[in-house]
């Protein structure tokens, strides 16, 4: 069997015997594997090859702590490890059977996810303070959402795109200066909401009963706007989704100025990751952002 390592490791971890695997698509730095068991139960697996510290813990951690609030359907985590020189690191969750996007039900998740929200969090970031994300941002706890943007978010990936001449230097000060400006162009101040933190349309499942499971989070306290501005960077969701959230929970006036301020941040991540139009896309929200 093709990653026999991976098999045994999960086999081990879940007291059985993997009998086939099959690789899945998606995913820009894990690999994924359907796992069949010899008892015919299926579980979702997935590994790295050179994952960063902690690489799979934390994003377990994530996930048990995202399905703690009972708000929206999380995968169970079945079993995790970051490996050692003996064995794979991998993570192993339930197996959610997906159906079709357009029997999605959408005003459902947007209630779900304003109760997600709502649930709330201890700080801005993270209580274990661990990073996220393919280029580890920090999540270092703060008291409020204008110094964790700026701190956490603004400034450590300006870092990044000038380190990697990902991005001109004019955007790079531009970025430095609106992070100096958060308190006051950020709307009126909200606790910390319990965040998935990478809510593009790839990090929801739709299963066979048309229940959304959310799934690959970077989750931390945040503001609640940014995991709404994700959804609508790349689409996916439907307009049901976000008039159900606002209905259950309404946005502060101005929240459709600043979904370029919120899109920022994930946007200068793929222009790290990827170049190529991310570089305009970067320029556009932050001339949107500092016209607020």
């Amino acid at each position: 069997m093709a990653d026999q390592p991976l098999a045994d490791a999960v086999g081990r971890a879940l007291d059985n015997t993997v009998i086939a695997m099959a690789r899945l698509g998606g995913g820009d730095v894990a690999e994924s594997f359907r796992c069949v068991f010899a008892d015919d139960r299926v579980v979702f697996a997935k590994t790295h090859r050179h994952p960063p510290p902690g690489f799979f813990t934390t994003e377990a951690a994530g996930l048990e702590w995202l399905r703690a609030a009972g708000a929206v359907a999380v995968p169970t985590v079945l079993a995790v490890d970051d490996g050692d020189a003996e064995s794979p690191p991998f993570l192993a969750l339930e197996w959610v059977t997906e159906g079709s996007s357009h029997t999605s039900d959408e005003a459902a998740f947007g209630q779900q996810l304003a109760a997600l929200h709502h649930s709330g969090a201890a700080s801005f970031g993270r209580a274990d303070r661990r990073t996220t994300g393919s280029r580890a941002l920090p999540n270092e706890p703060c008291a409020t959402w204008a110094e964790f943007y700026a701190s956490q978010r603004l400034l450590p990936l300006a870092r990044l795109a000038s380190d990697s001449n990902a991005l001109g230097r004019s955007t790079i000060v531009g970025v430095e200066s609106l992070a100096g400006r958060l308190a006051d162009i950020g709307g009126p101040a909200e606790p910390p909401a319990r965040l998935h933190g990478d809510l593009w349309a790839g990090n929801r499942l739709v299963d066979t009963d048309g229940t959304s499971w959310l799934i690959d989070p970077a989750a931390h306290g945040g503001h609640r706007e940014f995991d709404l501005a994700m959804m609508r960077l790349f689409g996916g969701y439907g307009d049901e989704c976000f008039q159900a959230y606002h209905e259950q929970a309404a946005l502060a006036e101005g929240w459709q100025q600043r979904i370029p301020l919120h899109q920022l941040a994930p946007l200068m991540v793929h222009a790290i990751k990827f170049g190529g139009g991310y570089r305009a896309a970067t320029q556009r929200a932050l001339v949107a952002a500092q016209a607020l």
